[in-house]
């Protein structure tokens, strides 16, 4: 693992800026686990509350989006300085999460409303 690299992009002024990939790499990581727990937390809630079908995938994306809300306001208008762009905080792990999301979603499920 090679401690230290940095990772360069040209901004649209023409202003190289530079990432530390350390940094990076545990930013992502902060905001997967956030991402996992937010999963699981709202596939349990979405399971208590009896959602089933389209109801229950969309609110799996109403969480999704309201988690990215969250992030871009702690971090404001700083966020260049944490991440290289927004899209990929709203879009890398979408799937995974959303694998955690069922599990969560039909355990509780089974465990409230089926007799």
């Amino acid at each position: 693992m090679a401690m230290g690299r940095v990772k360069t992009k040209l901004e649209k002024g023409g202003e190289m800026v530079a990432y530390s990939e350390s940094a990076l790499r545990n930013n992502a990581a902060i905001v997967e686990y956030c991402r996992t727990s937010m999963a699981a937390i709202s596939g349990g809630t979405a399971g208590l509350l009896g959602f089933t079908g389209f109801y229950g995938f969309g609110f799996y994306v109403f969480a999704v989006l309201g988690l990215w809300a969250l992030l871009m306001m702690q971090v404001g208008s700083q966020w260049k300085k944490y991440f290289i762009n927004r899209r990929t905080i709203l879009t890398n792990g979408f799937f995974g999460g959303l694998f955690t999301y069922i599990l969560f979603w039909t355990f509780i499920y089974g465990m409230v409303h089926v007799y």
